[in-house]
């Protein structure tokens, strides 16, 4: 839980203590697809800590952060159950990259409560364009 004290929070933007939400992708069983996470996490001269919860139950997480190159990585400590390793970027839209439960992998993206979802459906959209689409509408403007 995020310390009410505000002394020696971190004042760089990409990491403010609070709400965070976001997702991991699981592709094995038991329950493989898109998972929602919502988390509480407070993030002080370099260090990562706070608690959330997902379809596999509650957690809390401890870790680490840079603000030097955005770099963070953490473990989430399911109570009573298993540990899960991340590690990723902020590069202003929230943290993305990798969780890793050997030999077990996938992605994930969390962001702060309020910004919009940064990996929307427009990139998809866009990176589903046919090729021939393009191509003909730019022959097209040249006549």
């Amino acid at each position: 839980m995020p310390d009410p004290n505000p002394i020696d929070l971190e004042t760089d933007p990409r990491f403010p203590s609070g709400r965070w939400t976001g997702f991991f992708l699981q592709t094995q069983a038991p329950n493989p697809g898109k998972h929602q996470m919502e988390l509480l996490l407070t993030f002080r001269q370099g260090t990562l800590t706070g608690e959330g919860r997902d379809w596999v139950g509650k957690f809390v997480i401890k870790g680490r952060y840079t603000t030097a190159d955005g770099k963070c990585h953490w473990t989430k400590r399911y109570l009573g159950k298993h540990d899960v390793f991340y590690q990723g970027y902020n590069e202003g839209k929230g943290i993305w990259g990798t969780w890793e439960i050997s030999p077990f992998r996938g992605g994930f993206h969390i962001w702060p409560e309020g910004m919009a979802d940064p990996s929307g459906n427009q990139l998809s959209e866009q990176a589903d364009l046919p090729m021939h689409v393009e191509e003909l509408a730019e022959v097209g403007t040249g006549t």
